[in-house]
């Protein structure tokens, strides 16, 4: 039986005390040293809109989610009671029609606007949709479920963040790209099987009007998780080492799962200096250490230096370095992580002696003075 974890497992595990990690960990040893183990108590969710859906019991509060089939067992959620059923009940775990990358999907939900009274106050300007000119296909290209394309449609500047926490990442994502003007990355990526859609009875599983009807659940399989986008958000957990790696840490899995185009800047022989651009939360971060480990890896003998602007970001790098090379330790005896200011300081020393530094009054009487002398600034500019 194949035995993975979501990122959206390890993600809700950080947010439990300590004591409650401690034993939602040995509930997934247990689980995927047996998952027949008589001390697992399965309860299927029967108003989960995915049959496949079940919790684990941990403690009397604590539950866990998991996606269970006849040859798999997916890790989706955890956290206290209440929370880890409403989780399970506002999501499927599909195929997507499109790109055939398997998908937690958050279900789409009718949301009543209230209409607050504004006094005196003009009515501000319309938002223009930002993706009406995209088709379907081009939408769903990008990995947009099909029951949130007409709440892409309508999204405007203001309202693409928030629909962005509702939709998977990789589909997110690209609709960010797409906002700021850049044309996201898509993978021409077939299945090896074709997609089989079951006839499953829905309207037996959930009983309320706040979540229209669906399409039926398209099957999950292992070529689902085959897609480079799905390698990012379900990692596979061959034996007990790699769980326990996944669990204690969990930034490891985007250290782990590079996305195919991260990978190739990670692995490019480059003709000179480089500059990998893009923006927040784009991977960049990430690109830089793998890149950092991989020069280190391909030249034993030389040393190399990460930089990055401040104290407090070099050791973070630091500490998610040590993460990154885990059972690699001397390859940090090689790496040197420091801030800018940080390494400049060590430079001058190294090769001029002490540095003497100018009071930040000094600074500022200076750049006063250099204000007041007669075309000494470009008027096109100013100074705060």
């Amino acid at each position: 039986m194949e035995f993975r974890i979501a990122d959206t497992f390890t993600d809700s595990l950080a947010r439990l005390t300590g004591e409650e990690q401690k034993a939602v960990k040995t509930a997934a040893f247990d689980l995927q040293m047996n998952p027949a183990h008589p001390g697992l108590q399965f309860h299927k969710l029967e108003r989960a809109r995915d049959p496949n859906f079940w919790s684990i019991r941990v403690s009397r509060d604590v539950r866990i989610i998991v996606h269970r089939t006849g040859t798999s067992l997916l890790l989706c959620y955890v956290g206290h009671h209440d929370d880890s059923y409403q989780w399970a009940e506002r999501r499927k775990l599909e195929t997507h029609p499109k790109t055939g990358a398997a998908q937690l999907v958050e279900l789409r939900e009718r949301v009543q606007e209230i209409t607050v009274p504004r006094y005196v106050e003009p009515a501000p300007s319309a938002k223009l949709p930002l993706f009406a000119n995209l088709s379907d296909t081009e939408l769903l290209g990008y990995g947009v479920p099909s029951e949130w394309l007409p709440d892409v449609r309508k999204a405007n500047e203001e309202s693409l963040l928030e629909l962005s926490d509702h939709l998977p990442k990789e589909a997110a994502e690209a609709l960010l790209d797409l906002a700021t003007g850049t044309i996201p990355q898509t993978f021409h990526w077939v299945s090896p099987q074709p997609m089989v859609r079951p006839s499953v009875d829905v309207t037996k599983a959930i009983q309320t009007e706040a979540i229209p009807p669906q399409p039926e659940l398209a099957v999950v399989t292992t070529e689902s998780f085959e897609h480079p986008d799905a390698k990012r958000r379900f990692r596979l957990i061959n034996n007990l080492e790699e769980l326990e790696r996944a669990l204690e840490y969990p930034w490891e899995k985007w250290a782990v799962f590079l996305h195919p185009a991260q990978r190739e800047l990670v692995e490019r022989d480059y003709d000179g200096p480089a500059r990998v651009s893009g923006s927040a939360g784009t991977g960049k971060t990430i690109v830089a250490l793998h890149r950092v480990a991989y020069l280190a890896r391909k030249n034993p003998d030389s040393r190399l230096l990460l930089t990055t602007f401040s104290d407090p970001l070099s050791n973070a790098l630091r500490t998610k370095l040590r993460y990154l090379i885990g059972n690699q330790p001397r390859l940090g005896e090689r790496i040197e992580v420091h801030a800018m200011n940080s390494i400049g300081k060590q430079l001058y020393e190294a090769n001029i002696g002490k540095p003497k530094f100018a009071r930040p009054e000094t600074i500022q009487e200076l750049l006063d003075r250099a204000a007041q002398r007669p075309q000494a600034v470009d008027s096109r500019y100013s100074f705060c």
